[in-house]
C-alpha cells in the first residue's frame, strides 16, 4: 500500500480523519508510524497529499491531512475486454488500476462461460476493492470507470459505435492484422477477446464496425498478460 486512500465518511472534520481498519493496521502494522510520522494520503477521485498523526490507539489512528496534489493523469484509453475467469477478473482490475486506463467496459463472448457472470468479483463493492487495490499500489485516487455488457451483439451495434466514434479502435487477436504499434500519440480503445480469442463471427462483428486489427506475434498470452503487454506496448 504506497497511497493510503480516504473516503469522505473518513473524515471527523475538514481536516482530520480517523481510520479504525486494514488501513489503521497497515499504518500500524507495516509502516511501524507513530504519533508525529508522516503518512501519504489520497482522497477517492480526489486529490493526494499527506497526513501527520496526531493519535495512535489500540484501534484506530487519527491524521491531521493536507490535500494539495493532483493524481497521475489516466491513459487516453478505454479497454474492452471479454469477461475473463473470476479469479483472472481480479488481477486484471487491479492491474486496470494500476495502468492507469481510463474506463474499462466487460463484455460477453461465445467464449465466456455463463457462470462468469454470476461471480460475487462483479458486484460493485468487490470490482471497488480490486480497483482500490490497483490504486493504492501505483500512488493515484482516481477510480477507472466500469461497464458492464451482458450481450455482445448489443454491445457492438450500439454501445461501440458512439465510444469508438473519432477516435481509433484497436483489435487484439492473434495473427490477425498488423503488429502492435508502439508509442501511439492519441485516443485508443482497445478490445481484447477471451481465452481461446474470439470467434469468427465476433471477430468479422467488430472489424466491420471499425476496428483495426492488431497482434503481439505468434506467442499466445494469458489475457491478463496480454492486458499488461498491450498497454505497455501502446503508450509509453
Amino acid at each position: 500500500m504506497n497511497i493510503v486512500l480516504l473516503n469522505q465518511t473518513d473524515f471527523i472534520d475538514s481536516q482530520t480523519v480517523k481510520l479504525e481498519d486494514e488501513r489503521f493496521l497497515h499504518i500500524r502494522d507495516i509502516h511501524k508510524s507513530q504519533p508525529g510520522d508522516s503518512v501519504r494520503l489520497g482522497e477517492i477521485n480526489g486529490l493526494m497529499g499527506s497526513g501527520s498523526i496526531t493519535c495512535m490507539g489500540t484501534e484506530y489512528v487519527e491524521l491531521k491531512v493536507s490535500l494539495y496534489q493532483t493524481p497521475p493523469k489516466k491513459l487516453p484509453l478505454s479497454l474492452v475486454l471479454a469477461l475473463p475467469r473470476p479469479k483472472m477478473l481480479r488481477r486484471v482490475l487491479r492491474t486496470v488500476a494500476e495502468l492507469g486506463v481510463a474506463e474499462l467496459h466487460l463484455i460477453n463472448s461465445y467464449r465466456v462461460e455463463k457462470s462468469f457472470w454470476h461471480t460475487p468479483v462483479l458486484e460493485q463493492k468487490n470490482i471497488e476493492k480490486y480497483l482500490l487495490q490497483g490504486l493504492q499500489q501505483a500512488k493515484d485516487t482516481m477510480l477507472p470507470s466500469i461497464s458492464i455488457h451482458p450481450l455482445f451483439k448489443p454491445f457492438v451495434e450500439d454501445s461501440l459505435p458512439p465510444l469508438i466514434k473519432n477516435q481509433r479502435a484497436m483489435l487484439a487477436h492473434p495473427k490477425h492484422g498488423s503488429p502492435c504499434p508502439h508509442c501511439i500519440d492519441e485516443e485508443l480503445v482497445l478490445i481484447i477477446g477471451p481465452e481461446g480469442g474470439f470467434i469468427p463471427y465476433e471477430v468479422k462483428k467488430l472489424l466491420d464496425a471499425g476496428c483495426e486489427g492488431i497482434h503481439l506475434g505468434e506467442r499466445i498470452l494469458r489475457v491478463e498478460n496480454a492486458v499488461s503487454v498491450l498497454i505497455a506496448k501502446l503508450f509509453s
